[in-house]
């Protein structure tokens, strides 16, 4: 089986879990891939995610680290054998991989969570906001470029479209909604978006107004990731050179903790519809 040359986000995370718990047992990689019947090769490459693993090789490896997690054991498991490929692999090659890695963790996500302080969120960008953002690119990106990244975002909304959908809490502080991208036809036709999103059951959209003042993470763009075990979940942050990603018991902890209170100081469903209906009528 050849290696894989770049491993996905989830493939990474996936080799993460399990060197975590080979270290939570003490134990070396030898000693595992002794007990396992294979070589400490393959043990370095399935942590790595350059390999992938069979679910029942999974499964005695969980039990040779006496992993008593079942819920996490069986995550894992989910996470095994042959991938299948998703509709964003058919843009690999095609855009960066920042906004695949993204897509396939929001597919497989059980919950998710965002933060935005100067964006919109990306799942519910309509099709002449997302070319307005990216045609503010500096250099500017090739046309045929635009309009992949155009059609990969719009394409994410299936995770709230489809059944079941994907549970989904949006924390959007207003200069973001007040920013008009794109001028104000677009930015209304935007807005109008999100309020029509807004009454999908799945999906809650709140507003943290400019008079809740300072809060953590502002001017972070966070992306909160729940798996179906929470030892799996992933964070992704945005920055000037990429996406960053952050998976550690502590880190996550920590990100849980900090977007809890974002929440308390943001204003609740029907508040927030009305900031933005507040805001639709000044256009």
């Amino acid at each position: 089986m050849a290696p894989r040359q770049a491993p996905t986000v989830r493939q990474r995370r996936f080799g993460t879990e399990l060197r975590r718990l080979r270290d939570a047992a003490g134990m070396s990689a030898p000693k595992a891939a002794e007990l396992l019947g294979t070589d400490r090769t393959t043990i370095s490459n399935v942590e790595a995610g350059r390999f992938g693993i069979s679910e029942d090789r999974l499964r005695r490896l969980a039990s040779i680290y006496e992993c008593a997690e079942p819920t996490l054991v069986d995550a894992l498991a989910a996470m095994t054998g042959g991938r299948k490929l998703g509709w964003w692999d058919e843009y690999r090659g095609k855009i960066p991989p920042d906004f695949l890695d993204v897509s396939e963790l929001e597919h497989h996500a059980s919950r998710l969570r965002t933060l935005q302080t100067a964006h919109l969120p990306g799942l519910f960008q309509t099709e002449d906001h997302a070319r307005a953002l990216f045609d503010l690119f500096i250099p500017a990106l090739p046309r045929l470029e635009i309009e992949l990244r155009i059609a990969q975002r719009l394409a994410r909304h299936t995770v709230i479209v489809r059944q079941p959908a994907v549970p989904y809490t949006g924390l959007i502080h207003e200069s973001a909604l007040r920013m008009q991208v794109g001028g104000p036809k677009v930015a209304k036709a935007q807005l109008n978006r999100l309020l029509n999103e807004s009454e999908r059951t799945s999906v809650r959209l709140l507003v943290i107004p400019f008079s809740a003042g300072g809060f953590p993470m502002a001017g972070d763009s966070v992306m909160y990731a729940a798996a179906d075990s929470y030892h799996l979940d992933t964070v992704q942050v945005d920055s000037p050179i990429g996406a960053v990603y952050f998976d550690s018991p502590t880190q996550l902890a920590n990100f849980r903790a900090r977007l809890d209170s974002v929440e308390q100081v943001a204003l609740n469903p029907d508040q927030s519809r009305d900031v933005i209906l507040g805001i639709v009528k000044d256009l």
